[in-house]
């Protein structure tokens, strides 16, 4: 698979992480703590900074009945008993902040993009020129958003969260079939829970998302926590997400983002580990390597010999250090002549043997 461009940013086999720190409705409608949340994503070193394109009317209806309340004992409190429209209209991002928010972000070296919801997020956002799209994973079987975003041309970031093997086939198929050639599909965990769950991550799926589908593969991680994040990188995940907000307390996302401090320590946490990982390399490294490289065995004469005597098994020996010819020459060497006298302990050379 090729390697993805987003803005100045490389994804793929071989690159770092591409690390989105995703605000959400962590900004609680307050401007200055949007800003503020993207100077902490830039402190902690993330790559990105993902918004959400939406507003309540382009989310869902503007209805009382019982399958528009928020319900389900899972959801936090401060959810309850409210409608999607009112939860909604309490955590979009006033769509008149995106031009100064974009500005500030890549002005500090971020990239900058967004999760549309429908097709007027995606016009909004191509007027703004964002470089890419995420989908999140509750949208990952909206054909028609599919293949709006898809038009565009641009990278697609896909969470797949619950999303059935043939769900994520179709929306793989809807994508490239629309005119998508950089995808990059999240394994999702949707359990937003204020800590990581036994069996909710299964990172392993990473994999074979990149089998199965040809795609680059990577985590949206929707609990606490940074050690999902950090093992889904060392397993080859090219992108990582995760929700940020500036302290812990009353924003709606709180229960599974992370902090500047905690988010840092992600960061810090998987960079570390890609200098481990480091690329494919043979050979020696490091000047250590080079030098202990020369205590590997190689063909030493074992013995008095003179000129014109032949080499045998009794006078040529593969043993260590490692300046004369490597073992690999021992059958060519065995049966041939001495070409002047060697001593015991010279390093063979082809300069001593005869042709």
């Amino acid at each position: 698979m090729k390697n993805i461009k987003i803005g100045k940013k490389t994804i793929g086999e071989g690159s770092p992480s591409f690390i989105v720190a995703e605000m959400s409705g962590n900004h609680e409608q307050n401007y200055d703590k949007a800003v503020a949340i993207i100077k902490a994503a830039v402190n902690a070193g993330a790559d990105a900074i993902k918004l959400q394109t939406y507003t309540a009317d382009t989310m869902t209806l503007n209805s009382d009945k019982e399958w528009f309340r928020v319900g389900g004992e899972k959801n936090p409190e401060s959810w309850k008993g409210q409608t999607f429209y009112e939860l909604y209209k309490k955590a979009y991002t006033p769509w008149e902040w995106f031009p100064k928010l974009k500005k500030i972000a890549e002005d500090l070296g971020l990239v900058f993009f967004s999760t549309p919801f429908d097709a007027t997020a995606v016009d909004f956002l191509e007027k703004l020129g964002v470089p890419a799209y995420k989908i999140a994973a509750y949208e990952s079987v909206d054909v028609p958003l599919l293949q709006r975003v898809a038009k565009t041309e641009k990278p697609v970031i896909v969470s797949v969260g619950f999303s059935t093997l043939e769900e994520v086939k179709l929306t793989v198929e809807t994508l490239k079939m629309a005119g998508s050639k950089d995808i990059v599909i999240l394994q999702c965990t949707t359990s937003y829970a204020d800590k990581p769950r036994v069996g909710a991550t299964n990172l392993r799926t990473m994999k074979d998302i990149r089998e199965k589908f040809k795609v680059h593969s990577g985590l949206s991680d929707n609990m606490g926590g940074i050690d999902a994040p950090v093992l889904a990188a060392s397993l080859g995940a090219v992108v990582i997400e995760k929700h940020l907000v500036l302290e812990h307390g009353s924003a709606l996302d709180d229960r599974f983002s992370l902090d500047p401090n905690e988010f840092k320590a992600m960061v810090d946490s998987i960079r570390k580990n890609e200098t481990m990982l480091g690329k494919v390399a043979y050979g020696p490294q490091t000047p250590e390597e080079k030098y202990n490289k020369n205590f590997r065995r190689s063909l030493f004469v074992a013995a008095d010999i003179k000129k014109g005597d032949k080499f045998t098994v009794k006078n040529v020996r593969s043993i260590r250090p490692g300046y004369g010819l490597p073992p690999k020459d021992y059958d060519r060497v065995i049966g041939k002549r001495a070409k002047v006298d060697i001593s015991l302990g010279t390093p063979l050379s082809w300069k001593l043997i005869q042709k």
